[in-house]
Order: structure tokens, then C-alpha cells, then sequence
């Protein structure tokens, strides 16, 4: 187990309090990524702007031998916060509600920690993700080729539903897919006291919302969790109108391809016939958004060899539950093996507020922990990256 090192913690804090004062919301990260460029570039590396807001920083190792990349995000939430934090966002109605603020002050100090390296034992990547909020960020920073070279990718999560000092590491899936749907009722306007002559695009899109429900709690094996939520109905403009149309808007979530495919296709066809029944007309537009996340076995290994490393084997833990949210660093394991942790940062005591609510914060000791972990998973999977490319040459060069 590796002792805290307080001096790291201490800059940690008040890298992340900066962080979390002036929030950005995706794709305008400006003045969090200058600040990333600013710090990188103070431990004597070399960032690059990569879509404007992405920063990616290589810390060299061995020639020739592929790349061990470490992730983070950099994104807000459009929520006016409400923590009476003494460092609370100064950019209205703009938070930093699901930790980002932590994720991009632990990989700088991972990059500290690294930096102090007289030799890595394979080169490392730090990258800095915009738009993981709106989930286009890993997608578009893999398109720029920030994979390029990358044998194996980690990141990871604050989440206040473990203590504090303990590190969630679980093989196979650990999020969910994230489709959506806009489903547009188009029926017939009229008044409410003649609703013979009208097609109420209410009562049609009421009765969608509702068997829309039973997809998932009848047509799916209880043993694949997955979601399908209406969150937005909105229909009507005066209380003695038929409304004319209606849109209704919400999430799929799943953990495997098949019931992925299996919703989209179930909520096109009974909005289909849910309309035709009612003599309404539909359109309906299904948004694909991140795959589901699954962490591979070899790296999920290495990441909980380095996670015993850091706190111990006794507070290794599992995943207690199927995540439903999703995650785009689904999109950099899909290409690549990866494994995605969970930081516990409970605060013992303090009652916690979820993800994405006005009220959101992390226990800061878990900012040290997770730096550290960063770093350490950076060495433990180098010596691997470097051991296979031993056995693939025989001498020690790669190919």
C-alpha cells in the first residue's frame, strides 16, 4: 500500500476548488483546458490542443513500444449549483455536478507523479476529453487519432456510494448504452368540447408513454437490466384546444447489444401502431449515443493489480449493482482494451446528493487516492506492454 503523499493532496485540492469555480459546458472548455496546457507545460511536457478544448500531453518511454493512455474529462452540467461551497461556480447556471472538476485534477496529478519518473516503462498518454457530458467528446478525440499507437486505455469515476480509500475495479460490463428517442405525434386540432371531430395527439402520445413502459418490464429477460424513461411530453397550447401535436422524448439504456437493439426496435414499432390505431400520424427519430462500457479481462487485471498497490487488497471491491448511466470512454475501449474504475469518495456523516444534482460534491482525499492510482496503473501496465513485446521479439525490441 502506498503512503499519501500530502503535499500532492493539498495541490490536488486547490487545482480542483479552481476547477470547480469556473466551470465550462462541452465543447467550451476553453479556460480549463489553457489551465490543463498551463500545468502540463510546467512539468516540462509538451501538451497539444486537440479540437480546441482536448488537451493531450505524451510523457516518453522505451522507443518503439506502443502507448499506455490515461483519460479524463472536462465538462460541466447546465445546473445552477446549489452547495454554498466556499469555491461554488461563479459561471451561472453552470456546475460542475458529476465530478469532471476531480477526473481532470487527478490525471494532472498522475502526470506529476509520473513526470518525477527517471524512466517509464512504456510511453503514456494523458488525455483530456471535452464533451463526455454530451457523450460526442471521446468519438470526436478519436477521430483526431489520440489512439494512435495505444495498446491499452484507463480512467475512472468519483462515485459517493463507496468510502472514501476504496477502489470499485470489475471486469465485463460496468455501464450502460445510451440511445435517444423524438417521438412527434401529429394528429388533428379541434376544440375540446367537439373531441369527435379532433385526433388528440395527448391521448395518443399518453397511451405510447404507457406502453412504451411495458417494453422493458415484459419484452426483456429480467436478467439483462435496461431502461426506457419519457423524460419531456409536451403537447397543447390552451386548456379548451385538442392539442395537434405532441413530442415526447427519452432514454434507452442497456448493458448487452441484443436488448440494445431489441428497445429501439420495440419503441418504433408500438408508437407505429399506437398512432395507426388512433388514425394519428408519427415521426420518430432514434439518436445512437455510446455503446455499452466493458472492461476486458487482461487490463481489468492490471488495474486492480495497481489498485492493491495503492490501497490495499482489503479495499479492492466490486461494482454492488448493474450500472445504468453511461460513460463515452465506451468509445475508447470499443477500439481498444481498457478498464474504467470507480474512485469512492463518501463522505462518513455528510449526507450525500447524487450525480447531476445542484447539490453534488465528492470528499477530496479521494483526489490524492485516484492521481495516485493514475499513476500507478500507467507503470503496472508499461512493464505488461513491455513484457509482451519482449515475447514477441525474443530481445527486447518491439516490432
Amino acid at each position: 500500500m502506498l503512503a499519501p503523499d500530502t503535499d500532492l493532496h493539498d495541490w490536488l485540492v486547490e487545482i480542483r476548488r479552481d476547477f470547480h469555480r469556473h466551470p465550462e459546458l462541452s465543447w467550451k472548455e476553453h479556460r480549463t483546458s489553457q489551465r490543463v496546457h498551463q500545468i502540463l507545460a510546467e512539468f516540462g511536457l509538451e501538451p497539444r490542443p486537440v479540437l480546441e478544448t482536448g488537451v493531450v500531453a505524451d510523457l516518453p518511454g522505451p522507443p518503439g513500444l506502443p502507448v499506455v493512455a490515461l483519460r479524463s474529462d472536462l465538462d460541466a452540467l447546465p445546473i445552477q449549483e446549489e452547495t454554498d461551497l466556499p469555491f461554488a461556480s461563479v459561471n451561472d447556471g453552470i456546475m460542475h455536478a458529476c465530478g469532471h472538476d476531480g477526473h481532470a485534477s487527478m490525471l494532472l496529478g498522475a502526470a506529476s507523479l509520473l513526470s518525477r519518473e527517471s524512466e517509464l516503462p512504456a510511453p503514456v498518454r494523458l488525455i483530456f476529453q471535452p464533451a463526455e457530458e454530451i457523450g460526442s467528446g471521446a468519438r470526436a478525440m478519436i477521430g483526431e487519432g489520440v489512439l494512435d499507437d495505444v495498446a491499452l486505455i484507463f480512467g475512472g469515476h468519483l462515485d459517493r456510494h463507496y468510502p472514501t480509500g476504496t477502489l470499485v475495479v470489475t471486469d465485463g460490463v460496468v455501464n450502460a448504452s445510451t440511445d435517444s428517442f423524438k417521438i412527434v405525434v401529429n394528429g388533428r386540432g379541434g376544440h375540446a368540447a367537439r373531441p369527435h371531430e379532433a385526433v388528440d395527439a395527448v391521448v395518443v402520445g399518453s397511451l405510447m408513454v404507457m406502453a412504451i413502459q411495458t417494453i422493458v418490464s415484459r419484452e426483456v429477460n429480467p436478467a439483462f437490466p435496461s431502461v426506457v424513461s419519457v423524460g419531456r411530453f409536451e403537447a397543447g397550447s390552451a386548456y379548451n384546444v385538442i392539442a395537434a401535436s405532441a413530442v415526447l422524448q427519452g432514454t434507452i439504456r442497456a448493458q448487452h447489444p441484443a436488448v440494445r437493439s431489441h428497445l429501439k426496435e420495440s419503441i418504433h414499432r408500438i408508437a407505429d401502431s399506437v398512432a395507426t390505431l388512433h388514425g394519428a400520424e408519427l415521426e420518430i427519430e432514434l439518436s445512437e449515443g455510446s455503446p455499452p462500457l466493458e472492461n476486458r479481462p487482461e487490463p481489468t487485471g492490471l488495474a486492480r493489480e495497481a489498485a492493491r498497490r495503492v490501497v490495499g487488497p482489503e479495499n479492492v471491491i466490486r461494482l454492488e449493482h448493474a450500472n445504468l448511466g453511461a460513460e463515452d470512454f465506451s468509445n475508447f475501449v470499443e477500439r481498444v482494451p481498457g478498464c474504467y474504475i470507480r474512485y469512492g469518495a463518501q463522505v462518513a456523516g455528510r449526507e450525500g446528493f447524487p450525480a447531476h444534482s445542484s447539490k453534488f460534491d465528492f470528499d477530496e482525499d479521494a483526489l490524492a487516492t485516484g492521481a495516485t492510482w493514475l499513476a500507478e496503473v500507467a507503470k503496472v501496465a508499461g512493464r505488461a506492454v513491455a513484457a509482451r513485446s519482449t515475447d514477441l521479439t525474443g530481445d527486447g525490441a518491439s516490432r
